[in-house]
């Protein structure tokens, strides 16, 4: 049956928390898109009018078609050179949905995107639909076909996997740039120990280039090795210039809600650092130098005001 303008104005009404759900369960924006429209597809095909209640179908649509996307990304990601790491969103981005309350902040902190991808697809999909947007165990358990207990002890061990990860500290926009200001003027001091000061003990620096832009494979771990990556990351190299396209200027962002170095070369995103501030300094600097994963980034850029850059021509 052909959707009417009516049909078709209720399913963009729930376009935006169709996204951030996709975007939280895949981390991958184009990969949200991607199956937001297959919803929609599968919108259009349906018999509306026998929908009883339009936003539970949409969404267990969506999620199972997520689920099926995990499934077949981490035999993807098998293969997939070098480290994986999500794609980075800029402040403001739709993308990131609600963030009223703490728990839908953290749920889209860079840090939890990539401890979610320890969990399993229905550990993921049952932490997301319920810490995240407040579905009540009973309506996820009838999108994922489960019993509300099943879903009740899945979020519970979820909770916990994640919770593993080190206790994060929330961040406003003035901390943001002070965070970023003090990492770069120690990170293109030319030397190890001002960085040493700001990172935890345990710190680690892991990059995602793809396969297209240099990047380690394995990630750097406590704080003098990380250190020592940055100091030589950051220092200055024909090489380095020839490989952004120019000399990048550094800007301090919001991403995914917490601080980053925003590395931007005659308007185009080249990376995104971001880092992890805990209360006992940097726990894990973050490199996100995929261009495909920067293509929305960059279009954000381009159509925002993100202020002056903290360091410029910085290779």
């Amino acid at each position: 049956m052909a959707l009417t303008f009516s049909d078709v104005d209720r399913f963009e009404a729930a376009r935006p928390r169709l996204e951030a759900i996709a975007y939280r369960l895949l981390g991958s924006a184009s990969e949200a898109e991607d199956a937001v429209q297959e919803t929609y597809l599968r919108w259009q095909a349906a018999d509306v009018g026998r929908i009883e209640v339009p936003e539970a179908w949409l969404t267990k649509v969506l999620t199972n078609l997520c689920l099926n996307q995990l499934t077949s990304a981490r035999a993807r990601r098998e293969t997939y050179v070098g480290q994986w790491l999500p794609e980075p969103l800029l402040e403001g981005d739709p993308m990131l949905g609600p963030a009223e309350t703490a728990e839908q902040r953290e749920s889209v902190s860079y840090a939890v995107l990539v401890l979610l991808e320890r969990l399993s697809p229905n550990e993921r999909a049952v932490y997301v639909l319920r810490e995240a947007f407040a579905y009540s165990h009973r309506e996820i358990a009838e999108i994922l076909d489960l019993n509300e207990a099943a879903s009740q002890q899945i979020f519970h061990r979820a909770k916990k996997h994640v919770a593993q990860g080190r206790a994060r500290v929330e961040i406003d926009e003035v901390a943001v740039r002070r965070i970023v200001e003090e990492f770069l003027a120690a990170a293109t001091s030319g030397e190890t120990q001002p960085l040493i000061k700001l990172l935890t003990s345990d710190a680690v620096a892991v990059g995602d280039g793809g396969g297209k832009v240099p990047a380690r494979a394995s990630a750097f771990e406590g704080a003098r090795a990380v250190a020592k990556f940055l100091r030589g990351l950051f220092k200055p190299a024909p090489a380095k210039r020839n490989l952004a396209g120019g000399s990048p200027d550094l800007y301090a962002a919001t991403v995914n809600g917490g601080p980053a170095v925003v590395a931007v070369v005659d308007g185009r995103v080249f990376g995104i650092m971001c880092l992890e501030r805990t209360q006992e300094g940097i726990a894990a600097v973050r490199s996100q130098v995929n261009p495909d994963k920067l293509e929305r980034a960059t279009e954000r850029w381009a159509a925002g005001d993100f202020g002056p850059p903290v360091v410029t021509e910085a290779l």
